[in-house]
């Protein structure tokens, strides 16, 4: 099993208790310890938990995972081109946030498990790798 970065949509789905092709991956990576998570996909998971224990052993749990570090500010221009690039071919990526958690996805060459379309338009102009489901 190779280590995959599993996009916030996904992470959602997993606690919500969805049974998907991604979830079920995120299931068998975690038990592998095969899971990177970059801090935006942290920020978004854990910024939309309302209950405090929830937050805080959800917190401990990302913890546990390989964290991937970047220069925020080398990130942030890196993942701020791949927006301009695909805008300037016609197509807006609805949440910027997508192309920084794209940019880690393509900087240490990881595939993406996702469930959000503007990650397809972002593998379609880009090295983006992206997990497809059989």
């Amino acid at each position: 099993m190779t280590y995959r970065l599993f996009d916030t949509s996904v992470w959602i789905d997993f606690r919500n208790g969805i049974k998907s092709g991604q979830t079920d991956l995120l299931t068998e990576s975690i038990k592998a310890n095969k899971v990177c998570c970059c801090p935006v996909i942290i920020q978004e998971f854990l910024q939309g938990i309302k209950i405090d224990r929830e937050f805080y052993e959800y917190e401990e749990d990302f913890k546990g995972l390989n964290s991937l570090k970047l220069d925020p500010y080398f990130a942030a221009t890196s993942a701020a081109q791949i927006y301009r690039s695909i805008r300037k071919s016609g197509v807006t990526i609805r949440k910027p946030n997508d192309c920084l958690i794209a940019f880690y996805a393509i900087h240490f060459n990881l595939e993406l498990c996702h469930n959000d379309i503007d990650f397809d338009r972002i593998a379609e102009n880009t090295s983006l790798k992206i997990w497809k489901p059989f």
